[in-house]
C-alpha cells in the first residue's frame, strides 16, 4: 500500500480506495450526514466526568447523523465508572460500553475503541470534558467538506508550558522531524475525527507498541488541522506526569525513527578522534617538551568517561531490543472483558 504524509491534498491508491466504505469511492464532494457516528471515549476513573459529558454529546451530536453511538472504554476503573455508564444506557441514551479486564493504558484503550466502532465518522475525545464539543461539531463539517482526518491543535499550548517541558518538546521533535519520514504536527493529540476507511487501516497495524500520534500522521490521508482551546476539566486532576510523558516519548522515537543509534553512531566516532588526538598530544609533549606523562588521574579520567558513553551507548541500544522482545511476543494488546453490542442500526435511506 502506497501511503501518504498528512497534508491538504489526497489521490488515494487503489489500494487505500479499496477500504473504503461499503457503497462506494469517495471523492472529495460533500458528503451527506453519517449513517453512524461513533465517539470513542477512553475512560480511566472518571465516574463524575461521564455523568455530565455522556448527556451532553447525546444531546448536541444526536442530530449530526442518522444514528449516534457513544462508545465508552473503561480502562480498569477503580471508582463507579461502570455504573455510571450502566445507568445512562439504562436511562436510553446511545452509549456503548467496552470493559477491558484490567488497566492497559490510553493507547490500549483507544485502539480497543477504534476496534468496537463501527461509525462511518469516528470522533476520539477525552472524558474529562475537556475537548469542547463544538469543536466536534466543527470537525463533522469538515468531514462533509471532504477530509478524511480533522485533527485538534491546541491553541497556545507551548506558551503554557514550563521552559524544561518545552526545551525536551523541540527535541522530540527534532529527532522526528530528521530521524522520520513521518511529519508529525507539534500539539495535536488524540483529539480528532477518523473517517471509516482510516480506522479500517489503523486495525491493520500490527505493532504491540502503540504511538498513536505517530500512527495517525502514519497512514496518511487528506486532513485538516482544527485550532481549538481546552475546556476547564470537569472533576478531578489528571494523572498523566512527567514521568509518562517520558516512557511515552521514548516509545514514539523507538517506534519511528532510527536518529538515536544514529545519534550514538556519532558519538562513538566523536570520541575515537578525541582519543587519537589526546594521545597525539601526550606523545608531543613527551617527545618535543619532554613533560612527563600524566599517570593515574588522566587514566582513571578516560576510563570512567569511556564507561560512562559505553553505557549511554547500550541503554539506546536497549530500548530499542526491547521493542523487538515486545513484539515477538505477540500478546494482544489489549483483553476485553465484556462489550455492549451495537446498536440498532439505521435502515439506510
Amino acid at each position: 500500500m502506497t501511503l501518504m504524509q498528512t497534508s491538504t491534498t489526497s489521490n488515494l491508491t487503489p489500494q487505500q480506495q479499496a477500504v473504503d466504505r461499503p457503497g462506494g469511492l469517495l471523492s472529495d464532494s460533500v458528503r451527506d450526514k453519517p449513517r453512524l457516528l461513533s465517539i470513542v471515549l477512553p475512560a480511566f476513573n472518571e465516574a463524575r466526568n461521564l455523568a455530565i459529558l455522556l448527556p451532553e454529546l447525546s444531546l448536541k451530536l444526536s442530530g449530526q447523523a442518522q444514528q449516534l453511538e457513544l462508545l465508552v472504554i473503561d480502562d480498569g476503573s477503580s471508582d463507579d465508572t461502570v455504573l455510571v455508564v450502566q445507568s445512562l444506557m439504562a436511562q436510553g441514551l446511545p452509549v456503548r460500553l467496552l470493559r477491558l479486564s484490567r488497566n492497559f493504558g490510553k493507547e490500549a484503550a483507544l485502539c480497543a475503541g477504534l476496534d468496537a466502532a463501527d461509525g462511518d465518522a469516528v470522533i476520539i475525545m477525552d472524558s474529562d470534558g475537556q475537548h469542547p464539543i463544538s469543536s466536534a461539531l466543527q470537525m463533522l463539517e469538515d468531514w462533509r467538506a471532504g477530509f478524511d482526518v480533522v485533527y485538534a491543535v491546541q491553541k497556545g499550548r507551548s506558551e503554557s508550558q514550563s521552559l524544561a517541558r518545552r526545551s525536551y518538546t523541540k527535541v522530540f521533535y527534532w529527532l522526528m522531524r530528521h530521524g522520520s519520514r513521518v511529519d508529525m504536527p507539534p500539539n495535536a493529540g488524540d483529539f480528532r475525527l477518523l473517517d471509516r476507511k482510516v480506522v479500517l487501516v489503523l486495525r491493520r497495524l500490527p505493532e504491540r507498541a502503540r504511538y498513536m500520534k505517530g500512527l495517525f500522521a502514519w497512514v496518511g490521508f487528506k486532513a485538516k488541522a482544527l485550532e481549538y482551546v481546552p475546556d476547564a476539566r470537569l472533576h478531578g486532576e489528571s494523572t498523566f506526569g512527567y514521568m509518562q510523558l517520558l516512557s511515552f516519548a521514548v516509545v514514539g522515537l523507538t517506534a519511528f525513527t532510527k536518529m538515536p543509534l544514529r545519534l550514538v553512531s556519532v558519538l562513538g566516532l566523536m570520541v575515537s578522534l578525541v582519543s587519537v588526538g589526546f594521545g597525539f598530544w601526550i606523545v608531543m609533549e613527551k617527545a618535543v617538551f619532554g613533560q612527563p606523562v600524566s599517570g593515574f588521574t588522566t587514566l582513571a579520567a578516560s576510563i570512567t568517561f569511556l564507561a560512562g558513553v559505553q553505557l549511554l551507548c547500550l541503554g539506546i541500544i536497549a530500548e530499542y531490543l526491547g521493542r523487538v522482545f515486545d513484539e515477538v511476543k505477540q500478546r494482544p494488546l489489549y483483553v476485553t472483558q465484556d462489550l455492549t453490542p451495537p446498536l440498532q442500526a439505521p435502515e439506510s435511506k
